[in-house]
């Protein structure tokens, strides 16, 4: 493969959106849509079908325990197996190699959980570790060097997110089979910091440092970048892959053209599957194109799993790491030779792209709608777009033409030095990171047992996550701490109605 050094709109042009089947919109679709997703102007009432935050996939059950692993309430009936053994495969433990059960093991040989649920609670967002010492699962430590460091082949290089550390590869797994040394642990500690607002009111954010220590497979290279994250909801994610490209791209303003201080811009990957340029939706900086990509990546990198994307056996062991290569893999119970098959990851791929998104609460609430003219008036919609309608798909009904509200422009935001990792991911920055959908945020505390929010867990309030909110969210930020405390209550009220 030559070298691309293209832009990354000029990557952009023209490649389209292969993994859709598309039918073209109508003129009249498009007035339909530029109408029905125009910023509101009127707060005295709900706008129609707001509570339907994933249009006719959207479910209703108020009672459920499990509200962000109810299927699609617009799913086939005749699809309701597929989901079943989908949902089934997303459960599973993995084992290591080799047992009896062959279409279960493969684990490893190093790893940082069993199965995606170990990270996903619930099908909702992860968690840092409770103490200093036990980072344990729904968290990870992504590692990189700066792709000048790297002894890769720049044709290699040039289609990398990032270049894999040298001895540990492109994660630190803290989890081993046996006979293997875990690749290293990490300690986390918080340094308290007040922050006071404007009514006086103190708010106490923590800021965390990383340690990592016990490294089995010698020293780190100089130059490793390290970058903590938790795993995120799995709500909604195939209306996501459903926005249209050109919707998205339409909110990128990368050079500030129109001076309101945001600058997003796409980040653009590599597609393993299609072999070309594609739009990045999925991940803390957009770094994965598709469902399929993102899943595969989370087997091999997380659990150690080969899928047809990511063919090594051994997952993200490095050349330096010779025992962790050698060792027994899983590959011997299909005809596939992976660990994990194309008909098994297709259903598990089908249980992630039809997870439902759970209603609103409280819509009409006075309360919920003064604090949602605060949210557009403080500027947050600029980042966190309310709603978009999905392409028009041929087989594809759950997602066909839906009026979606994910709050999210998919695009890349400079947060300021105070969130960076200074770890580049693709075309995002150290500083930037794709702005996460809010739909479902008011269940966090509900579904994962406890609230975490941001990349790294660190905020344990969603006031906490938006006074780290810096660089282009500043002046929203401020604003929200200039309020008094009836209307930061309104508008936190409103984001817990999502």
């Amino acid at each position: 493969m030559a070298v691309s050094s293209a832009t990354a709109a000029e990557r952009l042009s023209g490649w389209g959106e292969p993994h859709l089947r598309i039918e073209p919109r109508t003129a009249e679709d498009a007035a339909r849509v530029a109408a029905v997703t125009s910023l509101p102007r009127d707060f005295s009432t709900a706008e129609p079908f707001e509570a339907r935050l994933a249009g006719a996939a959207t479910h209703f059950d108020r009672r459920t325990r499990v509200p962000f692993s109810l299927p699609a309430a617009n799913l086939r009936p005749e699809l309701g197996l597929d989901f079943a053994v989908g949902n089934g495969l997303f459960k599973k433990l993995w084992v290591e190699a080799p047992t009896a059960t062959t279409a279960s093991d493969g684990l490893g040989p190093l790893f940082n959980g069993r199965g995606c649920k170990s990270c996903h609670i619930r099908d909702g967002r992860g968690h840092p570790p409770e103490n200093a010492e036990d980072f344990g699962v729904s968290m990870v430590l992504r590692l990189s060097v700066p792709k000048a460091a790297s002894d890769l082949p720049l044709e290699i290089l040039a289609y990398l997110n990032n270049a894999p550390e040298p001895f540990y590869g492109a994660q630190l797994q803290d989890k081993s089979v046996a006979g293997l040394a875990a690749e290293g642990r990490v300690r986390v500690d918080y340094a308290p910091e007040s922050v006071t607002l404007a009514d006086g009111t103190v708010v106490e954010l923590r800021r965390p440092t990383y340690t990592i220590h016990r490294l089995a497979y010698g020293p780190l290279h100089p130059e490793v970048q390290t970058s903590p994250r938790i795993a995120l909801p799995m709500i909604g994610l195939g209306l996501l892959e459903a926005i249209p490209e050109a919707d998205i791209l339409a909110n990128a303003d990368p050079e500030d053209a129109d001076g309101d201080g945001i600058s997003g811009r796409p980040n653009v990957v590599w597609s393993l599957e299609y072999e070309q340029w594609m739009l990045g939706r999925f991940g803390w900086k957009a770094g994965q194109p598709t469902l399929a990509q993102q899943n595969s990546d989370a087997f091999y990198h997380d659990i150690g799993i080969s899928t047809p994307l990511l063919a090594a056996a051994w997952g993200d062991c490095t050349k330096a790491q010779v025992d962790c290569r050698a060792a027994p893999h899983g590959e011997s119970g299909n005809a596939e030779g992976r660990e994990i098959p194309t008909a098994a990851m297709d259903l598990l791929t089908f249980y992630t792209r039809n997870l439902a998104v759970p209603a609103r609460r409280n819509v009409d609430d006075p309360q919920v709608l003064e604090g949602k003219r605060l949210f557009h008036e403080a500027g947050c919609a600029s980042c966190h777009r309310p709603k978009y309608v999905t392409h028009r798909l041929d087989g594809q009904p759950e997602q066909d033409f839906q009026l979606i509200w994910p709050y999210t422009d998919l695009l890349l935001h400079d947060m300021g030095p105070g969130l960076a990792d200074n770890r580049p991911e693709a075309a995002a920055t150290g500083r930037e990171w794709r702005t996460p959908p809010l739909w479902g945020i008011g269940l966090t505390a509900r579904v994962s047992g406890i609230e975490t929010y941001l990349h790294d867990g660190r905020a344990r309030s969603l006031l906490e996550a938006i006074l780290w909110h810096g660089g282009e969210a500043e002046p929203a930020r401020d604003a929200v701490s200039e309020m008094p405390a009836a209307e930061r209550d309104a508008l936190l009220k409103f984001l817990n109605s999502l």
